[in-house]
């Protein structure tokens, strides 16, 4: 976006003088230090910036200092200062669709949300955070442990970030045993990326084409018996399709519900009126769904567009009785966040 940014200030006349609007502050100051590095007049110019997040910087004669204007080691550096073009700002935007500024809710736990609102900023889309659940402690914890520290499985499978996590924890406490892992996605495989302590003992052999239980059950390698024993830490919600697909194909599956993913118990009303006015919703679990339905859309007349990380989301979606879903092929970030663009769009 910043490359389009710099290119449309460059291609229009720096002596014009009109408003421009950045969706984010980075694509301003690259229009800026481009817009000064094409102005041959140094002398001030009047300028207003006006930012997708609200916040606004407006002078007749404002000076804005920028990189730019450091023109070698024997000049001396000077504030620069330049006038930004509408006309850049609408080229920015139509890059996008015309998107830039609307809103989004991001539903994951607290805490959870931040690669995909970094992402969304990046495009100059507003996010509303309205964490929908919550991780539980899953009546299969202890036994995880124990099952670590006395049994060598042919694979561990681990079907998402707060599997993995679970995981992790209760590797560590069982002392580090030799574990050979099968992910479902990249974004589960990243979880395992900042291991320090007893790295050497776990390997992250697997990921399938792509990031869904069934694909992954049905790619599972199994070169020999010593692979026919999997171990499934689980969410207490989570369907069968894995076990069901592994067992299929001839694999002795052991599932522990090592967590439990569940609605929380109620939202702030001004949250609630707040996250009712935003055109797309994003949802990761059929958990998070069934939440919305519940707090929001069901108490507000709710209209707008479901933007899901995969197909199970997307399915639940559908049986809770929303009409606009959009979901990527192939679950993922860079995925999700194409997902969210269409169903922005479909909401103009």
């Amino acid at each position: 976006m910043a490359i389009m940014a710099v290119a449309a200030v460059q291609s229009l006349p720096p002596a014009a003088r009109r408003t421009i609007v950045f969706p984010h502050s980075e694509w301003c100051y690259a229009g800026v230090r481009l817009a000064t590095e094409s102005n041959n007049n140094n002398s001030p110019s009047s300028v207003s910036i006006s930012l997708r997040n609200g916040r606004t910087s407006t002078s007749s004669r404002h000076t804005v200092g920028c990189a730019a204007a450091r023109r070698s080691s024997t000049t001396t550096t000077k504030t620069a200062s330049c006038a930004l073009l509408g006309d850049a700002a609408a080229a920015v935007d139509e890059g996008r669709g015309g998107i830039a500024g609307m809103s989004v809710v991001v539903t994951r736990e607290r805490g959870k949300n931040g690669k995909l609102i970094k992402a969304l900023e990046t495009l100059g889309i507003q996010c509303v955070e309205v964490p929908l659940i919550e991780h539980r402690t899953g009546p299969d914890l202890p036994k995880l442990v124990h099952i670590l520290r006395e049994v060598e499985f042919g694979w561990i499978v681990v079907t998402s970030p707060e599997a993995a996590a679970v995981f992790l924890n209760a590797w560590k406490d069982a002392g580090f045993p030799k574990a050979r892992i099968a992910v479902v996605g990249t974004g589960t495989g990243q979880v395992f990326d900042n291991i320090q302590e007893g790295r050497d003992q776990l390997q992250v052999a697997f990921t399938p084409s792509k990031a869904n239980a069934k694909v992954l059950a049905a790619e599972l390698p199994k070169h020999d018996e010593r692979d026919n024993q999997v171990l499934y830490p689980a969410s207490l919600k989570a369907s069968n399709d894995l076990e069901t697909g592994l067992t299929d194909r001839g694999f002795s599956v052991l599932r522990l519900n090592s967590y439990s993913t569940e609605s929380v118990q109620g939202l702030d009303d001004n949250l609630v009126a707040t996250a009712a006015l935003a055109p797309v919703a994003t949802f990761a679990s059929p958990t998070a769904v069934k939440a919305w339905v519940e707090l929001v859309a069901g108490t507000r007349r709710w209209d707008g567009a479901a933007a899901c990380i995969g197909s199970t989301s997307a399915v639940a979606a559908q049986k809770a009785g929303l009409k606009k879903i959009f979901y990527p092929e192939s679950p993922g970030l860079d995925g999700w966040v194409d997902s969210i663009v269409d169903a922005l769009k479909s909401q103009i």
